[in-house]
């Protein structure tokens, strides 16, 4: 095991943490944006059964261990969760944002490195999870919005119409 290997893992606890930090800030929203990830997850996990590819690991050496036969290449669910992970962060507090994506670029670059994805399979991985914690971050802000209306008192409400 390598240092690259072990690095992509820390990473995802380096978006643990944050998500924690942001917990005592956002409380419902960071926990949403959290669900996002997982939710982001699940539907790699689908497209993975579906498109069935092998892992570059299975025909030329690499420097992690090959996961074992079925647990398929795209896409990457470590840059899944990296991208997903950034965007839900980026919602939620821009610096930490910043830190968040950066990692999440490293953490997709370290499984080509290692040799247990192709580049395409985390470039989906990070664009497929980003997608989904935006759509998220984008629903969540409009139920705020229309919360918020639904506060304003009724003399605005009436000028507003």
């Amino acid at each position: 095991m390598t240092w690259l290997t072990v690095g992509t893992d820390a990473v995802l606890g380096v978006f643990a943490l944050m998500f924690l930090l942001l917990w005592f800030q956002h409380r419902l929203r960071a926990f949403l944006a959290g669900a996002g990830v997982v939710v982001a997850y699940a539907i790699s996990e689908v497209v993975k059964l579906v498109v069935r590819e092998e892992r570059p690991c299975r025909t030329a050496p690499s420097m992690a261990e090959c996961p074992a036969p079925g647990d398929w290449s795209f896409p990457s669910n470590h840059s899944v969760i990296a991208g997903a992970s950034a965007m839900a962060i980026w919602a939620l507090h821009r610096t930490y944002g910043w830190v968040a994506a950066v990692c999440a670029i490293a953490a997709a670059s370290s499984r080509v490195v290692v040799g247990v994805h192709y580049v395409h399979d985390v470039m989906a991985g990070l664009a497929l999870g980003a997608l989904v914690s935006w759509g998220i971050a984008v629903l969540l802000d409009r139920r705020r919005q229309r919360r918020e209306v639904a506060d304003a008192p009724t003399v605005v409400m009436q000028r507003l119409r």
